[in-house]
């Protein structure tokens, strides 16, 4: 495979991990919990780390299926994503969800959640728009993910 793929692969992984480093959504209200910003922090980067882990390993087996010496297909691309990244990304905002956002935190939390999943109902609506070099509709997302410590999942 070509350095650009896996150029792309990086980046995708990197800035739907961050996805998953969103809170929650809806009525912030509803989703306050017991945990403390630094455990809930803690807890989000945890299951950043094992989403990053579980794409990379899709990515390697894509990468082992398509063949090291072989371009893959914009097609083959598109299905990389709808197979591996955007289920993961869906399962880890979810599970970071379930950790309730930090009293006090809730707009920031909410925030990231809201550009996660605008940015994520984009990949899901047109997956192949993420096989382009284009703007990358997680960047708002992963910034304020960063911004609130979410480290993790940038990786």
């Amino acid at each position: 495979m070509s350095k650009r793929p896996i150029v792309l692969f990086a980046a995708l992984a990197a800035f739907a991990m961050l996805v998953a480093g969103c809170g929650s959504g809806g009525d912030s209200s509803e989703s306050t919990s017991s945990l403390t910003k630094a455990e809930f922090v803690k807890q989000g980067n945890a299951i950043c780390a094992k989403g990053n882990k579980e794409i990379q390993e899709g990515f390697e087996e894509f990468e082992q299926e398509v063949g090291s010496q072989k371009q893959p297909t914009k097609a083959q691309l598109t299905e990389a994503i709808e197979t591996i990244v955007l289920p993961a990304v869906r399962q880890q905002v979810e599970g970071v969800k379930d950790l309730g956002a930090p009293s006090g935190e809730e707009a920031k939390v909410e925030a990231i959640t809201d550009a996660a999943e605008e940015a994520l109902e984009k990949g899901e609506e047109d997956p192949a728009s993420l096989t382009t070099e284009k703007a990358d509709p997680f960047a708002k997302a992963n910034e304020l993910a960063n911004e609130y410590g979410l480290v993790k999942c940038g990786e």
